[in-house]
């Protein structure tokens, strides 16, 4: 039987990410394991990971606010501030460096009128430079709501902004803009991924984020 005062925060979040939660909470003996993907789960309820997010994990968790805290700060997927519907993420390391990676994320502030760190006025972009993605053989590596892009141009960039802009896909793919708007890969992707990314909580379907979820 669920904890009265468990039930008394799910029952403020939708049917489906109730259900989920509990899901995620009989899959742990121990639950203050369920942080992180209650994390998640509360970030796609209120949007980001703001404060009451993590309050609401800490009572389900039976953690301080503090210690929630201290977890979400870690972690750079969990954004503890409102973004915009879609976070263009380049990366900035060594070789996207090298690769003119700097002169992509300009052109990507210029095109969207957002800086990097910020949001747009119109809450449609978050644009920011990070460090390694991971994709070095294909850089310079841009990525939207996590899907990533590799081989990235300075005006293939300025093209995946206006694209953004005037099809507002309620789901982004990487496949489709790496086709779109990519250049060289680190290596062919083998098996076609058919489900992308509703927002900016990284897309893993069982935490309510994945292309399909609800």
């Amino acid at each position: 039987m669920m904890d009265p005062a468990i039930d008394r925060v799910l029952t403020r979040w939708s049917p489906e990410r109730q259900e989920r939660a509990r899901a995620v909470l009989a899959a742990y003996p121990e639950r203050r394991s369920t942080v992180m993907p209650l994390l998640y789960l509360a970030s796609r309820e209120h949007g980001y990971c703001s404060r009451e997010a993590m309050v609401e994990v800490g009572k389900i968790t039976g953690l301080t606010s503090i210690q929630v805290e201290s977890v979400a700060s870690f972690y750079s997927m969990y954004r503890r501030q409102n973004v915009g519907k879609y976070v263009i993420s380049v990366c900035t390391s060594i070789s996207c460096f090298l690769r003119g990676a700097d002169d992509v994320l300009a052109a990507i502030e210029d095109e969207t009128n957002t800086p990097d760190g910020e949001t747009s006025d119109d809450a449609l972009f978050s644009v920011e430079h990070v460090e390694c993605s991971g994709a070095c053989g294909g850089a310079p590596a841009v990525a939207v709501n996590w899907e990533l892009i590799e081989g990235v141009l300075p005006d293939k960039g300025r093209a995946l902004c206006q694209w953004l802009k005037d099809t507002q896909p309620e789901t982004v793919l990487a496949d489709e803009m790496q086709a779109l708007f990519g250049g060289q890969q680190s290596f062919d992707w083998g098996i076609a991924e058919p489900q992308g990314a509703t927002s900016h909580v990284p897309a893993f379907e069982r935490y309510d984020s994945a292309g399909d979820a609800s």
